[in-house]
């Protein structure tokens, strides 16, 4: 069970967010893009928290300063009109000298966009640096941080959804995989690092009080990380992280920028935690030990790879396999199609079944993400050494269904841990699987390795459940939610029929990823 937020320090939270909003309306005005404003206004935020840090007086003494004197906050809140601009941009590239660092990736080819010395001077001395926002504790300011991530997710016009998994859905994940102080927990497709911060507030919370001051240093300087391909996105993470006290501004980033597939992992987790990014095209084709080689502009070769394909997707249940170390575990968030595609599928599904133990797959409804168009389930598996005679690792897997009659909005009706309180209770964290039952709405099913494999192509996309509200007309849903659930269904359809279109050899003209869904008018919207 995810621990009660109090009311208090929720409100707190939501005030904060509220006027880190408003200012991003400020910004807004000034003709920067939903991404562009998180950014520019995450600059000032995050210097003015770090400057609070420093003058914080409980702060230990052997603490260093997140930011050089002369490059802070205080220094910015000195100046005014064309003065304070000038400074601001010699802040941006000093701040950005030191790649490698957090502090660097922080920074990493930062620009003002805030063109107007007028603008920037009232972020800056009238409404930021009027605000007190450390002063309730770490957890408030990163909280509210985060907060700020969530509501730039929201305008799913900008594609910046893509980057944000639902923490509701990330809180439940952690619950169930209870990382552990001796856990390495990483991310290969981190977006704002949603993953890597849950796991470390819950190994803070179960496990902190048993742990030396040095054991809690090592927890945020190594033993969490993460990668992200976008240079923006991967400055958000770090940011994020810093903030919710993890890593040192001047230590190494815990947060590295590049492809991860690009290269076998040199250091491997105990824990992986990730959504992959969703879409099916790619650029790049990942040839594996099959050898076949598709026709892409790119490709890169990884002999730890079984199966060659451009489905993304099916590359990162690949790359997370390698990623795993041995005894350790994975939960990914991965659309339909990773459960069902012929070819590549079924050949690295056999592989995930017979190497791994595939133990739980939850099925996601739709609605949820802020990316549209995606029927998205989690996978949950160790990676397990050979058991010789050539039995398979997974005997049993157990799928949960949270899909059927199951609907979500991101503003009417969103996705809140409380929802997942169920699936979690059935999944029995910490507990053997075998004292595992079927629930008695017939959610929880178990099937056997040898049901398993005699699907054809070892389909893991598996069914049971019918939806009342298409049986029942007293149950009929609202019209709004039927209309987005349509374009929800449609949406997949047609990310699905494009990806069989590339798997033929033909050509998509029009990009499925970039879809995005008309969610029903807010009737208390202006």
């Amino acid at each position: 069970m995810t621990p009660t937020i109090p009311a208090q320090t929720s409100a707190q939270t939501d005030t904060l967010v509220a006027k880190l909003w408003n200012y991003c309306n400020v910004l807004r005005d000034n003709g920067l893009s939903t991404i562009e404003y998180v950014e520019q206004l995450s600059y000032l935020l995050f210097l003015k928290m770090a400057d609070e840090i420093a003058s914080d007086p409980f702060t230990e003494a052997d603490a260093k300063a997140v930011v050089p004197p002369g490059y802070d906050w205080k220094s910015l809140a000195a100046k005014r009109g064309l003065d304070l601009e000038v400074h601001y941009r010699n802040v941006l590239t000093e701040l950005a000298q030191n790649p490698g660092t957090t502090l660097g990736t922080i920074f990493a080819k930062s620009q003002n966009r805030i063109t107007e010395p007028a603008l920037l001077e009232k972020l800056v001395v009238d409404l930021i640096g009027k605000e007190d926002w450390t002063i309730q504790g770490t957890d408030l300011k990163g909280d509210a941080y985060e907060g700020l991530l969530a509501k730039g997710a929201e305008d799913t016009k900008t594609g910046a959804g893509q980057y944000f998994t639902p923490r509701a859905l990330i809180d439940a994940m952690v619950d169930v995989m209870q990382p552990r102080p001796d856990d390495t927990v990483t991310d290969p497709a981190c977006g704002t690092g949603g993953f890597l911060i849950s796991a470390h507030s819950y190994i803070r919370q179960h496990h902190m009080q048993d742990l030396s001051r040095e054991q809690r240093l090592a927890l945020g300087s190594g033993k969490i990380w993460g990668n992200e391909l976008v240079t923006g996105t991967a400055r958000l993470a770090a940011m994020n992280m810093l903030l919710h006290g993890i890593g040192d501004a001047d230590g190494p980033s815990l947060i590295t920028v590049g492809d991860a597939l690009a290269d076998k992992p040199g250091d491997h987790a105990s824990l992986v935690l990730a959504n992959p990014p969703f879409g099916k095209k790619s650029a790049i084709t990942v040839i594996g030990t099959d050898g076949k080689a598709e026709r892409e502009d790119i490709s890169y070769e990884r002999e730890d790879f079984r199966a060659t394909t451009t489905n993304k997707q099916l590359n990162f249940l690949q790359h997370i396999m390698s990623l795993t170390e041995m005894n350790g575990r994975a939960a990914v968030v991965l659309p339909d199609n990773v459960l069902f595609e012929g070819g590549a599928g079924e050949k690295v599904r056999r592989r995930l079944l017979d190497e791994f133990d595939l133990h739980t797959i939850l099925r996601l409804p739709t609605g949820i993400f802020y990316a549209g168009g995606v029927k998205a389930n989690v996978l949950f598996f160790e990676k397990k050494p050979p058991r010789g005679g050539g039995q398979p690792n997974t005997t049993t897997l157990w799928v949960y269904d949270f899909r059927t009659a199951k609907h979500f909005t991101l503003k009417q009706h969103p996705l809140r841990r409380a929802d997942l309180d169920e699936f979690v209770e059935a999944y029995r964290p910490g507990r053997p699987r075998s004292e595992r039952v079927e629930t008695d709405d017939e959610r929880f099913k178990s099937f056997t390795y040898d049901e398993l494999i005699a699907r054809d192509k070892v389909n893991l996309d598996i069914t049971w459940m019918k939806d009342p509200a298409l049986e029942d007309a007293d149950s009929l849903l609202p019209p709004e939610v039927i209309a987005q659930e349509i374009v929800e269904d449609l949406q997949a359809a047609l990310s699905e029929f494009a990806a069989i279109a590339e798997a033929l050899g033909g050509e998509v003209t029009a990009d499925t990823d970039e879809i995005q869904p008309t969610e029903a008018a807010d009737p208390q919207s202006s």
